[in-house]
């Protein structure tokens, strides 16, 4: 019997095609790429050609982009049931809070996993495993959510609930279905590519790994305690398919390619009829031209990022400050070099938050950029817990990754001198992932949001060009 697994990941919510960063001899270059409508198609191709087909998303679905955030994912629902996925793991999926995400289950005609999400009486919030059987043989699959949803993430996304890392509750689901027969064990997991390596290196049984958060472009499988790894990149742009072919109940066979979702793919004419229903009332937002950028504007990098260079640049304008911070959100199509649009604007922060300016002395600022790198370079993968580094503007971090937690920073400038460790500074961000409610005092919430801001910032910047000096040097 021929098995086919296909997956796709961290979509965030992208229904159409869209730019997406690739990379050739010159460098970075934009494709356009993506779109529930060729996914659906090609979904739908391979269906035909062999009905022993199983699809599974890995999380961060109903959330990432305006439209989403303003139905509170609801506009997604009907893609999703006519794509037809066969399960789903969650991460920002819990962005309205978990009531929300109960709802959204209701509506959705497949199941939301996650072996590792628990209530304040110890039971599960979501179902932890499904069994499904093609031609007598039987495939188990175990969910994991984010873990990090109770930790880092803002209060409303897991209140009532706890997450774990599920590497104590997996050999337990393992040994149930295996013992209700399961001849292969799939985990499909948002915890992240680094995570899923550490549970796999202490966990036995599993077959084959989908991760899915940390947006890696995986090629190949990547073998872990017997385990295949994969992973499709980020906004729809790719999606993997597993060929598997059993004999007596047993994998005999196991290839993979990485598909990417370009316009040679057949289109489904339903998806892409829900999709152009589901982005008509942003049709202006899409197509108005607020400014322009002379350089491509992403976030794909670790440690520094255009994109939001662009946006501190715009909450500094706004309140007349010299420094900024911002999470080190991965999600986020890239802007290519040219036209700047409103919709391109809340795609660098859908949830569209406030801006905030508060006081944070020399060491505070220190000793938050310290714990940001170790929540972004930790040398145990379970303590990995966000995106990637924190965003900021107007000052210049020297920085050694392989330190240890604590001594990473070796200088940081402000105006080419280095920072007074005992002086106050005034600084603005957005979000508590820009700074966290610990740190600082005089913390004030402006009445401009961030997507007004960065209009503002276009209307007396119209041609945006990025900085050169990068915030974080690696010396």
């Amino acid at each position: 019997m021929e098995l086919n697994i296909l997956f796709i990941n961290d979509v965030h919510g992208y229904l159409a095609p869209h730019p997406e960063l690739f990379y050739d001899d010159t460098g970075e270059v934009i494709e356009t790429v993506g779109g529930y409508a060729r996914i659906a198609g090609l979904v739908q191709a391979i269906r035909n050609e062999n009905p022993n087909t199983l699809l599974f998303d890995g999380g961060d679905t109903l959330h990432g982009t305006k439209p989403l955030v303003d139905t509170q994912g609801e506009v997604i629902v009907p893609i999703l049931n006519a794509l037809k996925p066969d399960a789903m793991v969650g991460h920002w999926d819990f962005g309205y809070g978990p009531q929300r995400l109960q709802t959204l289950s209701e509506q959705l005609m497949f199941p939301i996993l996650g072996c590792n999400v628990f209530k304040e009486d110890g039971t599960n919030f979501l179902q932890p495993t499904m069994m499904f059987e093609k031609e007598g043989v039987k495939i188990g699959v175990i969910g994991i959510c984010a873990m990090i949803v109770d930790k880092v993430m803002p209060e409303k996304m897991a209140k009532g609930l706890k997450f774990t890392s599920g590497v104590d509750e997996m050999p337990g689901y393992i040994k149930n279905l295996k013992a209700e027969g399961a001849d292969a064990i799939v985990l499909l997991s948002h915890n992240g590519f680094p995570q899923d390596i550490a549970l796999l290196k202490q966990v036995e049984g599993v077959d084959i790994c989908l991760s899915a958060h940390t947006h890696n472009r995986i090629y190949k499988p990547i073998e872990i305690n017997g385990a295949r790894v994969v992973q499709c990149g980020c906004h729809g742009a790719f999606m993997g398919k597993f060929t598997i072919t059993f004999e007596n109940n047993k994998i005999k066979s196991c290839d993979y390619e990485l598909l990417k979702i370009d316009s040679s793919l057949p289109k489904s004419a339903e998806v892409e009829h829900l999709v152009n229903n589901a982005l008509k009332p942003y049709q202006e937002l899409r197509t108005v031209v607020l400014g322009n950028t002379q350089e491509i504007l992403h976030r794909y990098n670790t440690i520094n990022s255009t994109m939001d260079n662009f946006l501190l640049k715009a909450i500094a304008h706004a309140t007349k400050t010299d420094i900024a911070f911002s999470n080190g959100w991965r999600y986020g199509a890239p802007i290519p070099a040219g036209a700047i649009t409103e919709i391109d604007l809340y795609n660098i922060a859908p949830m569209d938050p406030p801006i905030s300016t508060v006081e944070l002395t020399g060491a505070e600022i220190k000793e938050m950029l310290e714990e940001n790198m170790e929540r972004t370079f930790c040398k145990d993968p379970f303590g990995q817990m966000g995106g990637y580094i924190k965003r900021v503007l107007g000052l210049q971090i020297n920085m050694r990754i392989e330190n240890p937690n604590g001594h990473r920073i070796q200088e940081i400038y402000y105006k080419g001198l280095h920072i007074d460790l005992e002086k106050m500074y005034k600084v603005s961000f957005v979000t508590t992932q820009g700074v966290a409610k610990k740190y600082g005092k005089n913390r004030t919430e402006h009445n401009q949001k961030a997507v007004a801001a960065m209009k503002a910032f276009l209307k007396e910047h119209s041609n945006f060009r990025p900085d050169n000096i990068e915030s974080f040097r690696l010396v």
